[in-house]
């Protein structure tokens, strides 16, 4: 989908969301949020979009990468969710985001002593892979996995199942959805907290939001609440009496440097229930996930000593200690999964949707996977069609910004080839955008760390184009900089440097 050159105007849109009469409230940016704002907009809602901290910042930046089918939910018995998961990756892929969203072959090592018999396993991958309508459903010898893993253990390793699943840049799928809300006319703002809801006959009508220490009422016929691991405490801004309706699970992950070209990702089973993973990422290989029970605030959630420790020990489970050694460790960060309320350990538990009406009409909706985002923003839409005058909810999908035409996409000037390559992946079509100010100042090609792609202009691009603020905001959710551990002062200083100079033109 094409869209105009859409620069950011931040007092505008503070005026916007307190000047508008809006059809929906979206509170809460993440990938959840994002996605409602977007269909809601695109069938012609009035729209505001409102996050208390960056787009994406917290659980929508913190996932295990993957757009799945979920291979462990077999074991749990949810064929339905594999099923819906395979069908929106097939269409992630090919429709919504084939920039942002790659297909990767998984290799699953089957070690003596481990918690599978192969045949099992053989049985199990042979219906995922029907459901994802792959062919990938074989078994490989330890010759061939090394070909694709050229760090895999060879000890005791009895053989490999290979199947198919694809790994995104979470961050940018999210902003994608945002940006694609923003260019069907939704007013959407971060750093935008609620502080109260407002009410009008025992309904609720919309919000009190603070941006940048002042209070600005905003009117809607419907609020959605899609807040995340904040989801309960924007319950009780209209019920104080509401109780818990989800459980947080923390998930955290680290980064080693890949010593050779991996083709496959690793699935490494831990136990007859738990899985992690060793992904192929920009060069690093990303290691994880934990499932551990959180009961404290939802922003001090981090990767601990403990837990970086867990990811190294079980991913040595498959691969050599030397590549994941403490030392080697660049980079690390943690986020919260949205669970059901209940009984019983997070890691069975299972990952549905949470849907709440409160006294006031107001909708929450959490949990979910980030595969299956779109389905879910469908759904909550469905739900309150009828108070939107909704009559019929197209669900057929359609491409985000800079999803069509990548093979026609050029850019501008002249840049190094993993520079290019880098920049049709995060922006797709709109790459050409992105460097158009390096025509005139041709240091924006420049790198914004020797050892990586990301060069000045993508700084430029997030705050004019991307809603980023601070430093922050570009090295972990624009760019690539933090999760390659090349976040470092100088980074963060030429970072600044430009946002300095975006706010003064």
């Amino acid at each position: 989908m094409g869209e105009p050159d859409r620069r950011v105007d931040r007092g505008r849109a503070i005026d916007e969301l307190g000047e508008r009469h809006f059809d929906l409230l979206v509170v809460g940016g993440g990938i959840i949020g994002a996605g409602i704002a977007a269909h809601a907009a695109r069938a012609g809602l009035a729209v505001a979009l409102v996050e208390a901290g960056d787009f994406g910042g917290a659980t929508s930046s913190a996932s295990s990468k993957l757009i799945h089918g979920g291979l462990r939910y077999l074991r749990l018995g949810d064929v339905r969710l594999v099923r819906e998961s395979h069908h929106e990756r097939r269409t992630l892929t090919t429709v919504v985001a084939p920039h942002l969203v790659h297909r990767v072959p998984f290799l699953f090592p089957l070690y003596e002593g481990g918690p599978y018999r192969p045949a099992l396993v053989q049985s199990g991958i042979i219906l995922y892979s029907a459901l994802a309508r792959s062919r990938l459903n074989w078994l490989v010898k330890p010759d061939r996995a090394r070909e694709l893993v050229p760090s895999l253990r060879l000890d005791g390793l009895r053989s490999c199942a290979l199947y198919a699943d694809a790994w995104t840049n979470d961050a940018r799928l999210c902003l994608a959805n945002v940006r694609a809300a923003a260019a069907a006319r939704a007013c959407v703002l971060n750093g935008a907290e609620l502080v109260a809801l407002r009410s009008s006959g025992g309904r609720v009508i919309g919000a009190d939001v603070r941006v940048e220490g002042a209070d600005v009422a905003v009117n809607a016929r419907v609020v959605v609440n899609a807040a995340g691991p904040w989801i309960d405490h924007v319950r009780r801004l209209e019920d104080p009496g509401a109780g818990t309706s989800v459980r947080l699970s923390k998930g955290a992950h680290v980064l080693v440097p890949a010593e050779s070209e991996w083709t496959a990702a690793l699935t490494i089973a831990q136990d007859d229930v738990r899985v992690t993973f060793a992904v192929p990422w920009y060069g690093m290989l990303l290691l994880g996930t934990t499932d551990t029970l959180h009961e404290g605030d939802p922003a001090e959630v981090t990767a601990e000593a403990t837990d970086i420790e867990q990811i190294l020990t079980e991913a040595s489970v498959a691969l050599g200690p030397e590549l994941v050694a403490l030392d080697r460790v660049r980079a690390s960060f943690a986020g919260l999964r949205v669970l059901p309320a209940g009984e019983g350990e997070s890691v069975s538990a299972r990952r549905e949707t949470v849907f709440t009406r409160g006294p006031g009409g107001m909708l929450s909706v959490a949990g979910g996977k980030l595969t299956t985002y779109r389905r879910i923003a469908l759904q909550t839409l469905d739900r309150v069609r009828p108070e939107l005058g909704l009559h019929r909810l197209d669900t057929h999908p359609w491409p985000l910004p800079g999803a069509t035409g990548l093979d026609r996409a050029s850019l501008p000037v002249e840049v190094e080839p993993d520079v290019r390559a880098h920049l049709l992946h995060l922006y797709g079509s709109l790459a050409a955008e992105v460097v158009a100010p390096a025509i005139e100042d041709p240091s924006l090609l420049e790198r914004l760390h020797p050892g990586g792609p990301d060069i000045a202009a993508q700084a430029v691009y997030a705050a004019s184009h991307e809603w980023a603020r601070n430093a922050d905001d570009v090295l972990r959710r624009r760019t690539t900089l933090f999760y390659r551990g090349l976040a470092d002062e100088a980074a963060t200083a030429r970072v600044e440097r430009v946002l300095v100079a975006r706010l003064r033109a």
